[in-house]
């Protein structure tokens, strides 16, 4: 009698512990990029909500790296940009599920020809200083040879960045990605490069956390990939669902802008390349956290 008494409170108390595990909200910082469409389609179908998964957006990329860092959030989408500084001033950081890999999504406009630019003594270049986008500023310098050309470097978010005129009179280069260039591209600026032609800088977008959140949670995570993988496959069978579920999170761009959007991008959230994991396990993504 004794034991079956004991082994009901045991039950009740792992029960009791799993339910409250499972209530326990876990948050993640993102901003308004496509690659991350799962996880805004997720959230408007309810998945996120039945996890236990609150989505914290912001306007750019460093915004969400600090709102994680400060402790605000629990997991922060990233590119290895993000997520080596992260590392750098929080030790435990760790990759846990990849995303996407950028193939023009990220790139550089400019109200000038390549020519032009490449005359003009001073160039100002709109930028968030603290992310992917000082990387892929620093590749296009170097491959047209312009890194001794006077540049003036004006940090900006994207939202400030997708507001910006066209000033004739001074080269712009504005490092920018989907969907932000939409609005920039009807103000004359014009697309000079990009990932799908900066060989030297390869761009991925994964969701990290803290080694003890993901310890702690790793069912929950496995069950959030499981979503993420739902959602890239709904994404891809009915864009125009997608589009009408989660345009407000994209600046609400169009159904054309959506659909020329995910054609930057490729997924690599399931069974991505033997090559890429060996070149981003050189940056930490180890293969036995990454959730597959």
């Amino acid at each position: 009698m004794l034991k079956q008494f004991i082994f009901i409170l045991l039950s009740l108390f792992f029960f009791t512990a799993c339910s409250s595990e499972h209530k326990r909200e876990i948050r993640i910082a993102t901003n308004s990029w496509v690659g991350y469409s799962p996880l805004f389609y997720a959230k408007e179908t309810g998945e996120l909500d039945k996890l236990g998964i609150k989505l914290i957006t912001n306007v750019s990329l460093a915004e969400a790296s600090e709102i994680f860092e400060v402790g605000k959030a629990d997991l922060v989408t990233t590119t290895q940009y993000e997520y080596l500084s992260l590392k750098q001033a929080t030790q435990d950081v760790v990759p846990v599920i990849l995303i996407d890999r950028s193939n023009g999504g990220d790139m550089i406009l400019s109200n000038k020809t390549l020519d032009e630019i490449n005359n003009s003594a001073t160039i100002y270049a709109y930028l968030e200083v603290d992310s992917i986008n000082i990387e892929l500023l620093k590749s296009f310098l170097q491959t047209h040879h312009l890194e001794n050309k006077n540049i003036i470097y004006k940090n900006k978010d994207q939202l400030q960045i997708s507001a910006l005129e066209n000033n004739k009179e001074n080269t712009m280069v504005i490092v920018t990605y989907t969907p932000y260039n939409a609005e920039l591209e009807k103000r004359g600026f014009q697309e000079v490069a990009s990932t799908k032609d900066i060989n030297s800088l390869v761009v991925i977008d994964a969701l990290c956390t803290k080694a003890s959140i993901y310890n702690a949670n790793k069912e929950r995570l496995k069950q959030l990939k499981s979503q993420i993988d739902r959602a890239v496959q709904e994404i891809e069978q009915d864009p125009e669902k997608a589009h009408k579920l989660i345009r407000k999170y994209l600046g609400n761009i169009s159904y054309n802008e959506y659909v020329n959007a995910l054609k930057s991008i490729k997924w690599i959230n399931k069974n991505p390349s033997q090559e890429l994991l060996k070149k981003i396990n050189k940056l930490g993504y180890e293969e036995t956290i990454l959730i597959q």
